[in-house]
């Protein structure tokens, strides 16, 4: 959740603050709710930080300006002690200074220790007692590696940690423990990053430390520690991230610019999976899938939805047994799983801790292991057997917008050759599945052209307290994904239900007051659905209805709003929902002046429990 920077400059003529403020700003996607940098000027440590957004760090920065080729830079999401400049990273002795992502357990019994070794905690964090215990060691007689070595032995809990000493312009300390830490190469110089969007801007050549490394940094080199303090060497990746993806290219919240780029992400992940020679699917199944008795899909928030619509396909299309769950719950479950199972693990980031930790329990019980994420260089990605990668590219809004159609377009692909290997869909039926994915791309800029329409719409449903959302099918993890991004980006109370149960409660919340977004593609559930609207109706319900040309043509009449999106294959109509669904989400939040890129109290990735 937090992010990280750091870098071990040339030489003192270079100065690292405003190499690690962009850093800081490459990392706002992540959410944060205050800020800091450190850096070493001759050795001495000095701190400037912030409560609030960069631009008050920065205004710091402009009054009091940091010198040193040496820093250490952190963006902060509390979990321990309230966002203020107090409790705002780095934390520092006089002869050390860190930053920190993770939580350590274990604080209380620190801090007791090192406050009977006569050091004072100035702030509420878990982190700070970290800096003051390497202190202790220092005082002792350790060099700043045996020092950090000796604590790294005492912490509980899953972080990472960034570290800096008074003295030792020339070195840095990196450890990593269930949160996660890259090491870019430079030309004579060496950066520290939570990922590799971090240092895409002055490096594309990656270390990524495993669980439990910890690393020696030096302005010529790194040497890397495994948990059991053995040298070990990490591979070098060249990563595929650029610079360039983290403009707003004219639009003016990066949520708007994510969702207009879904027709081309969308269709650059569907050249990775589908021959459209052949009108075939090319995805790799390197497990037997014939006799695969059950799939489990595991996943958080947004990535949790698209599962949901990943059960429905691979159950009715590839007859396979499905059970989802939510990463937080399924892990501490324990449940039994099958010989020849099939866990999958959905995740944009690739370092959602309860995901992380959920793929470990799996891989105990013998189970195959795939992952669709969107960073293939991810910790998901390394631990597990199969990586389908979406082609979304950098997101930098914290609501996901074009890693969940991605994500939906590869669960699609993998429900069509899972389907083909078994032998419950024909050669006829995987031709007619794969023409219809083909046509999202085109279909998608279709429904981008709704955009006035669904701003226009957006001003009635800014005025709401509630918004329900209606679906059956399909249809029904979408209108969990409209109320979810809704609530996220406006923080107006918006709840999704399957349509057929409207009658078993919520039918009692619909008044004049209450807009209810109804989505229903004229599929095999449209009928039912339109029984439904109906019902809304007449009880003086607003109804916006979400359907197609011909859904518009048999109801529209009945709705306050109709957005008709393109006629589809009703296998791909989610997709095409969910934009119009993130379209009215954005102009709503838009309408109601909040921060729709940062909004209050998410954050990106979720790497702390």
């Amino acid at each position: 959740m937090c992010g990280i920077i750091g870098i071990i400059g040339k030489s003192n003529d270079q100065q690292s603050a405003p190499i690690l403020l962009e850093g800081l700003k490459r990392l706002e996607y992540r959410g944060y709710d205050s800020a800091g940098i450190a850096t070493l000027n001759k050795g001495t440590i000095e701190r400037r930080r912030a409560e609030g957004k960069l631009i008050n760090l920065e205004a710091r920065l402009q009054d009091a300006p940091l010198d040193g080729s040496t820093g250490i830079g952190h963006t902060r999401w509390a979990t321990h002690g309230i966002p203020n400049e107090e409790n705002a990273h780095p934390h520092a002795t006089e002869k050390v200074a860190l930053v920190h992502n993770g939580i350590i357990e274990n604080y209380s019994a620190i801090k007791q220790e090192i406050t009977a070794a006569g050091r004072q905690v100035a702030s509420d964090t878990d982190t700070e007692v970290v800096a003051h215990l390497i202190h202790v060691n220092l005082d002792s007689g350790m060099d700043p590696v045996a020092a950090t070595g000796a604590a790294l032995k005492k912490l509980e809990g899953a972080f990472s940690l960034g570290i800096i000493f008074a003295g030792h312009d020339d070195l840095m300390i990196a450890a990593r423990r269930g949160s996660p830490l890259a090491i870019g190469y430079g030309e004579g110089e060496m950066y520290l990053g939570s990922d590799a969007m971090a240092l895409v801007h002055l490096t594309n050549k990656i270390v990524y430390l495993e669980d439990g490394d910890w690393a020696v940094m030096t302005s010529s080199g790194v040497t890397i520690y495994d948990a059991d303090d053995v040298e070990v060497e990490r591979p070098i990746t060249i990563s595929s991230l650029s610079g360039a993806s983290f403009g707003k290219a004219g639009y003016k919240h990066f949520m708007l610019k994510e969702i207009y780029e879904q027709p081309q992400m969308i269709g650059d992940t569907l050249h990775s999976y589908i021959n459209p020679a052949t009108r075939q699917v090319t995805l790799p199944l390197e497990f037997d899938v014939k006799n695969l008795s059950k799939v489990t899909i595991v996943a958080c928030g947004t990535a949790y939805l698209a599962c949901m619509v990943a059960k429905y396909w691979l159950e009715s299309i590839a007859r396979i047994p499905v059970e989802i769950d939510v990463a937080s719950e399924f892990r501490y479950r324990a449940a039994d799983m099958p010989d020849n199972g099939l866990a999958l693990f959905v995740s944009q980031s690739g370092e959602t801790m309860d995901t992380l930790e959920s793929l470990r329990y799996a891989r105990s019980q013998g189970q195959s292991i795939g992952c669709v994420v969107n960073v293939p260089e991810s910790t998901i990605a390394r631990e597990s057997d199969f990586i389908w990668q979406t082609y979304a590219g950098p997101e930098i809004g914290v609501a996901s917008t074009k890693a969940f159609t991605t994500a939906l377009t590869v669960l699609a692909c993998l429900t069509i050759a899972l389907a083909r290997e078994r032998g419950t869909l024909d050669r006829e039926g995987e031709a007619r599945m794969t023409s219809a994915l083909s046509e999202v791309p085109a279909r998608a800029a279709d429904v981008l052209n709704h955009d006035e329409q669904i701003r226009t719409i957006a001003q009635n449903v800014a005025l709401a307290r509630d918004v329900l959302y209606l679906g059956r099918g399909t249809s029904y993890p979408i209108a969990l994904e409209g109320a979810l991004k809704l609530k996220e980006i406006s923080y107006i109370h918006a709840e999704g239900y399957a349509a057929g149960e409207m009658k078993h409660g919520p039918i009692a919340l619909i008044d004049e007051n209450v807009p209810v977004i109804v989505l229903a593609p004229t599929d095999g559930l449209f009928d039912k659905t339109a029984s439904n609207l109906q019902q809304v109706a007449a009880r003086g319900g607003k109804v916006i209805f979400i359907t197609d040309q011909t859904g518009q043509q048999k109801l529209g009449d009945m709705a306050t709003a109709t957005i008709a999106l393109p006629d589809v294959d009703a296998f791909v109509a989610p997709i095409l929902s969910t934009i119009a669904v993130q379209l009215l989400a954005y102009h709503v939040a838009v309408i109601k002046g909040t921060d729709v890129d940062q909004p209050r109290n998410l954050a990106k990735s979720v790497t702390v429990e």
